[in-house]
């Protein structure tokens, strides 16, 4: 195998940490856009919901003013009617609430469909996005980080959507609208109540500072948790061989304990700032009875007005409440979006040029000039290579571990983009191809074979629906894998575990064999592909290799070196350089590193 990135800088989950960011609300509304109408009634429906609120506490003033006030003068005779008009004024009030609720169900339910298809919008671009990245990428991002941006951070922004956004705005809609009732009832009163609201602003804006640190750090070690789980799983094999399992646990709980501790630091600013906001609202009311107590003592004001003002003033702290909950879901939200948007902005280093070269069928002429590359700036993994491929023609690339041998792989499908020089196709730049014509004419056979979960044939056909099933049958006959799938009750249409799991190395080496046979390309590589199997099952992959390689080219990647003695050509490389070149018994002869190699392996 070649050398692999060591020491990548990764991408930080920092981000700036503003509460509101204009140019981020706008590009989240652009996702809002296909489905404006669906929202732009959701709004106005809340415009109609504050104004029936507030409508509430004018039935209600007119209730206490008028048949309550009344009831206490009147004698029996005039019972009745007051009762009537009571009655009357209490299903009026039931009538407006009612409204107000069927109105908010009909709000939520728009909404939420709003942002659920916005956000399935968001969610396929994102993964899009991260499938065309190239492999540099994910050397720099561990999967966990990368599986809290597609979910985590996304389900974030839906969240903002379906209850934060809409609450926000109708929060701001009622104090807006409260505010300018109280002024006009009694302009005098409402700035008496108004006091409060400065050393609450000063409050909340403590609170909103203190909420967004400890919320980015609840991000961040998120983040870390989803890492290391992630890590974990994928490694538990190696975990369990080595008896790691306690040390991997004690990991985890450091990194869970300081999430827990920055989960404690956001609730513990709640604990100080709701009670703050209580006492604030009984400063409110104390205001208002001493001074509306004054008014109505001088005759300047009714019982009905004061109570509707007490009405007023718990609608007016409601969505100050909100607001400042809110907050944490709009700083938490902007975090997400900013990270989301970060990562979307990021374009792919490898992209197809615009006068893309797309062959229907390559003829397999590989060609490398003067080709250096390196994962790192400080280590060059292969330096000033220079070699040519036939069409149809067999060569083996050998070496010792860390040689550069799989990063040929990497540079002729272009996962990676050379530093210098170049990696000819059929005399073309591969550079100059389009991505998926020349991945698709170039089959590589890796070491570690990955299985999607699915059926064998999905895994197989690769979304190539054009190949029938019998072709796919051929196929594995051709490579051996017929005895893998005649065990399986189901055949083709047999489920596979995730990576492959029921299947031993040897069997999915052959199931991928076959999968890269079933594409027909016009180029072979097999990075190690009978490494870790049987004898049995390399000599049975050895035949079908031979037939495969008739018509086309193909470039083995082996450490075992009775593997490749047929090939017409064999490259030794050594540290990062192509050292040796020719056939077997010509290499032999040279007494050089292949030499050395072909001695350690079979002495004895």
């Amino acid at each position: 195998m070649s050398a692999k990135p060591e020491a990548f800088q990764k991408d930080s989950d920092t981000v700036s940490g503003k509460a509101f960011d204009a140019r981020i609300v706008r590009r989240m509304l652009g996702y809002v856009a296909p489905y404006r109408w669906m929202f732009v009634a959701a709004v106005l429906t809340m415009l109609v919901t504050v104004a029936l609120d507030v409508a509430v506490s004018e039935v209600l003033k007119l209730l206490i003013d008028g048949p309550l006030a009344l009831a206490t003068k009147l004698g029996p005779e005039r019972a009745e009617d007051v009762a009537r008009d009571i009655a009357l004024g209490a299903g009026m009030a039931a009538a407006l609430v009612l409204a107000s609720t069927a109105l908010k169900v009909m709000e939520t339910r728009w909404i939420n469909r709003v942002a659920q298809n916005a956000m399935r919008d968001l969610r396929v671009e994102v993964f899009a996005h991260v499938q065309r990245q190239p492999l540099r990428f994910y050397d720099r991002n561990p999967v966990g980080r990368l599986i809290t941006r597609v979910v985590s951070d996304v389900e974030a922004l839906s969240e903002l959507l379906t209850s934060g956004l809409d609450a926000i705005f109708q929060d701001v809609f009622q104090l807006v609208f409260i505010v300018a009732w109280m002024l006009i009832l009694d302009w005098r009163l409402a700035l008496v109540t108004f006091a409060v609201i400065p050393p609450l602003f000063f409050v909340v804006r403590i609170f909103r500072n203190s909420s967004r640190r400890a919320f980015r750090l609840v991000r961040e070690r998120v983040a870390v948790v989803n890492s290391t789980l992630q890590e974990s799983i994928q490694g538990v094999r190696v975990i369990q061989s080595f008896v790691q399992e306690p040390k991997v646990r004690t990991r985890f709980e450091r990194e869970n304990k300081d999430l827990c501790l920055a989960h404690q630091s956001t609730v513990q600013n709640f604990a100080y700032f709701f009670p703050a906001m209580e006492l604030f609202l009984a400063f409110g009311k104390a205001l208002l009875i001493w001074y509306g107590g004054r008014l109505i003592l001088g005759g300047e004001m009714t019982f009905g007005k004061l109570t509707q003002f007490f009405f007023l003033l718990e609608l007016f702290f409601n969505p100050m409440r909100d607001l400042s909950e809110k907050f944490n879901l709009l700083q938490g939200s902007m975090a997400s979006a900013e990270r989301l948007f970060g990562l979307l902005d990021r374009a792919p280093d490898l992209v197809s040029p615009p006068d893309a070269l797309a062959p229907v069928r390559l003829r397999g002429e590989v060609r490398f000039e003067n080709v250096a590359f390196s994962y790192e700036e400080s280590r060059r993994v292969i330096e000033d290579v220079s070699f040519a491929v036939a069409p149809g023609e067999t060569i083996a690339v050998v070496g010792a571990t860390g040689a550069g041998k799989t990063t040929i792989a990497g540079l002729l499908t272009r996962l990676y983009d050379v530093d210098s020089g170049r990696v000819l196709v059929d005399g073309h730049d591969v550079r100059e191809y389009d991505l998926r014509a020349l991945r698709g004419g170039v089959a590589v056979v890796p070491q570690d074979v990955f299985l999607f979960a699915g059926t064998i044939e999905e895994n197989l056909r690769m979304g190539d629906e054009s190949l029938t099933r019998d072709e796919l049958l051929a196929a594995c006959e051709a490579v051996g894998a017929d005895r893998v799938i005649a065990k399986l009750p189901l055949g083709l249409a047999s489920p596979v575990a995730e990576r492959g799991a029921q299947f031993s190395v040897g069997e999915r080496q052959l199931l991928a064999l076959a999968r890269a046979l079933a594409q027909d390309p016009a180029v072979h590589v097999l990075d190690e592909a009978t490494s870790s199997v049987d004898s049995e099952t390399e000599h049975l992959i050895q035949k079908a290799l031979d037939r495969l390689q008739v018509g086309r080219t193909t470039i083995v990647i082996a450490h075992r070196l009775s593997t490749i003695r047929r090939a017409n050509r064999i490259l030794v490389f050594h540290h990062g350089r192509l050292r040796e070149e020719g056939s077997h018994a010509e290499l032999l002869k040279q007494g050089g590193i292949y030499a050395t190699l072909h001695r350690l392996q079979f002495a004895a």
